[in-house]
């Protein structure tokens, strides 16, 4: 009878133990999910704080800022690109391109996949990296007829090939219909997609320097040795890139003097909005995984409209598609008008035009390829 009252005991003492336990644990558990409720919306509000904070200073802010940071002087030409001289050193400073020096000789065989227009692979070796591009004559170039050359850059998720692909949506093989109308044709080898991007340009960040910036130092070495070649004429150079490669053309542009006319297809933007804010008319950068993009010092004073500045006098083309959500097309407009300024205070506005097209993320030949036979064939 004793070891049952012992043994009834311990089975009541397990069970109020039990219990008591269950109720601890509850009580817990509700305080932790309140606690982690309560965190999460206190961290969210000082997320938004910052968010709100920086978006009004990048986007609001952004003229009051700019005022004293440009002091563009329209007298003349030749005083407007001394007042700009420097904020090209501050663009320059925000590329932060590195020194590479060439290492060997340039190397150019046949290309094997454009055999028909009898296109070379060039490597170039600069020490520890190497500028790799292809190179394209069109028929009848020589050194008693020397031609105009364009610099075709790719996008992020191409190759040179693809400027050059019959087949290809986006780019209408734009480089063979500059071959068409007469035009040697450099198209460097930029790195390819985003996850490559993003992955360089965290290392890049560490030194001081961006992948942007380096790949211009390897175009402009291309671009030295291409310019010896007596069947190329290096007075009359042009730039022509969609997307990642209209990038390239905004940011070599007013750091490469040689290039004297551009077409920026795909790329042209309300820059502030598209960094900083979302919207369901566009894809920001801001809410997609494309860290790449993002360079220090950015929006201090160079909207895409600011950076024209830098461009200017030389002409540019800057073509938009209206199913493009790289940008919502009005805000390319606006920027563009903004833009337009600069070149209409000079008193040459025939410099800089605008083609909003019906189509999506793609280059037109049929406007860019006649206004570089405008500037670069007179």
């Amino acid at each position: 009878m004793g070891k049952y009252r012992d043994s009834l005991r311990i089975a009541i003492f397990m069970a109020l133990s039990a219990l008591i336990s269950s109720n601890i644990f509850a009580q817990v558990n509700s305080k932790n999910e309140e606690w982690i409720q309560f965190e999460e919306e206190r961290t969210d509000a000082y997320k938004q704080q910052i968010e709100k904070y920086l978006q009004n200073w990048i986007i609001e802010e952004y003229e009051d800022r700019t005022d004293n940071a440009w002091n563009r002087d329209y007298s003349s030409i030749d005083a407007f690109e001394r007042s700009v001289a420097p904020n090209r050193e501050r663009w320059k400073a925000l590329l932060n391109p590195p020194l590479l020096r060439k290492t060997g000789s340039l190397k150019k065989n046949p290309h094997p996949y454009l055999r028909d227009i009898h296109a070379e692979w060039m490597e170039l070796p600069l020490g520890p990296v190497t500028a790799e591009g292809v190179l394209v004559f069109p028929p009848g170039a020589s050194k008693d007829n020397p031609v105009p050359i364009v610099i075709v850059q790719h996008g992020i998720g191409s190759t040179p090939e693809k400027t050059f692909d019959i087949d290809n949506e986006n780019y209408h093989a734009y480089a063979r219909e500059l071959l068409k109308s007469g035009f040697a044709v450099l198209a460097p080898m930029n790195l390819r997609s985003m996850v490559r991007r993003n992955y360089v340009e965290r290392l890049c960040r560490l030194i001081d320097t961006t992948l942007p910036g380096i790949e211009l130092v390897r175009m402009q070495h291309l671009l030295d040795v291409v310019l010896e070649d007596p069947r190329v004429d290096a007075n009359r150079v042009g730039m022509w890139g969609l997307s990642l490669g209209g990038m390239a053309t905004m940011f070599w542009a007013p750091l490469e003097p040689r290039i004297k006319a551009c077409v920026v297809s795909g790329w042209y933007n309300h820059r502030l909005t598209k960094m900083a804010m979302p919207d369901n008319r566009y894809v920001s950068f801001l809410v997609v995984d494309e860290e790449h993009a993002f360079f220090r010092g950015w929006a201090t004073e160079f909207a895409d409209y600011d950076v024209t500045s830098l461009i200017c006098p030389r002409p540019l083309l800057v073509q938009h598609g209206k199913d493009d959500r790289i940008a919502y097309w009005p805000h390319v407009v606006d920027e563009f008008n903004i833009a337009k300024i600069h070149y209409e205070k000079l008193g040459i506005a025939d410099r800089i035009e605008i083609d909003v097209h019906e189509g999506g993320h793609e280059a037109i030949p049929e406007t860019a390829v006649p206004f570089l036979v405008r500037w670069l064939k007179p």
